[in-house]
This record gives C-alpha cells, structure tokens and sequence, in this order.
C-alpha cells in the first residue's frame, strides 16, 4: 500500500505544470557594448576611435625612436611652434612648392621632414651625439645656452639628448627665427631664419640636398609632379 501511495503521488507530481524560471541575462559581445547616458537612455558608443597610423615622411624612419619623435615634433608645431605654419616665408618655393596652399596638418608635416633632412647632417640622426667638443647636444645639435636663451623646456646638455625634447626645442628656437626674418634662410649682414643657429643650412649644396628631397615628398610635391607619367 506504501509503495502505491508514492508511486502515485510521484506521478501527480510530474503531471504539475513548472514554474517558469527568468533566464540569467547574456553578458552582450564587446562589440555591442550600450553605453548609457546621465537619463539611464543607452546612447551611441563612445569609445574613441583608434587614431590614424599615418605619419609624414621624413628622413630617419630607421630610427627606433621615429615614431615618438615624429608624435613630439607634431605636437609642438600645433603649439608653441604655430607661427611656422601661421607663416609663409618668402624664400618656401625653394623648399617647398605645395607649402603657400596647403593645409595646416600638410604644413605641419613639412616642417617636421625639414627638421629630419636637416638631422641628416647634424647628427646623422643620432639623439645621444654630441659635437662641437662637447658643446652641441642632440639629433639637431643644440647648444644648453640657446635653448635656455630661448625658453626650451629642457636647457642641459643630457636633456637635450632625449629625441622628443630636443625636436621640441627646435621647433620653438624656429617658431621666433623664421617668422622675424620671413624666410627659411637668408643672408645680408648676418644669417637669417634657420640659418642663424644651424651651421649646415649656411652650405649651399647641404641646403640643396634637403630641398632636394623635401620636393619630392607628397607634402610638397606640386600635383603634377607626383602624377604617375602615362605609359607610352
């Protein structure tokens, strides 16, 4: 009799309906991430992009340090260095044809491959050199006593031998040079614009050579002569 009461009630049991149980919520895939706004009402998402990985091109891609040199000389010329590209100097058609109608982002990009055509002789693109006896410090070779003079934020020696610093400093030493003589090099009675603190731009074929391949970049190569030539 016991074994038939728990068989039955076994099966009236099973013949009762289940509770409904709420499904536990799916963590949602990254990619479809809602963000919510201050009202609790979801908004687009508003990670940040990642940003662009184009770069100008310039003379010391060889370097490992480029890249953040690249990054420290940019943003100095959006700063303390936007009277550069503010400017259009007298002598830029020997430098830099496209410069007097392009934009600020292709201005910027000039400047930033002059500094690099100009490592070239300086340092051959080496951030730690030093010339002059002990006297010139850095990829640009800048003596503690300009930059100080100028209001570098770096004003030693060693300090100038960081990449970034000295390229900033640069940048700053240029942005009061070129637009008080209005040129990139000049001479009367005494050296003007770039020329008045960095030797090479007093040679005239070392100033060729960097004009030279400064026209050739895509920032300063008027249209037609980056086209591709039609095939004969």
């Amino acid at each position: 009799m016991k074994h038939a009461t728990s068989l039955l009630l076994t099966m009236v049991l099973l013949a009762m309906p289940v509770a409904a149980v709420p499904n536990e919520p799916l963590r949602p895939d990254a990619s479809q991430d809602v963000v919510l706004g201050a009202d609790g009402n979801s908004v687009k998402d508003l990670r940040p992009k990642a940003r662009s990985g184009h770069m100008p091109r310039t003379r010391w891609t060889h370097q490992p340090g480029h890249l953040l040199w690249n990054r420290a000389a940019l943003t100095a010329l959006k700063t303390h260095g936007k009277p550069l590209t503010d400017m259009v100097p007298g002598d830029i058609q020997n430098w830099c044809p496209r410069y007097p109608d392009a934009n600020e982002a292709d201005r910027r990009a000039f400047w930033l491959g002059f500094m690099s055509a100009l490592a070239k002789f300086e340092s051959t693109y080496k951030p730690r050199a030093v010339g002059g006896g002990g006297r010139w410090y850095g990829l640009l070779q800048i003596l503690p006593a300009t930059a100080r003079g100028y209001k570098c934020n770096v004003g030693t020696g060693e300090a100038l031998r960081n990449g970034a610093a000295n390229l900033s400093c640069a940048v700053r030493i240029m942005a009061v040079t070129v637009p008080r003589d209005g040129l990139v090099h000049g001479k009367d009675r005494k050296w003007r614009g770039v020329s008045a603190d960095w030797g090479p731009m007093r040679s005239t074929a070392k100033r060729a050579d960097m004009a030279g391949w400064l026209k050739r970049q895509p920032y300063c190569a008027l249209p037609d002569a980056i086209r591709p030539k039609a095939r004969p």
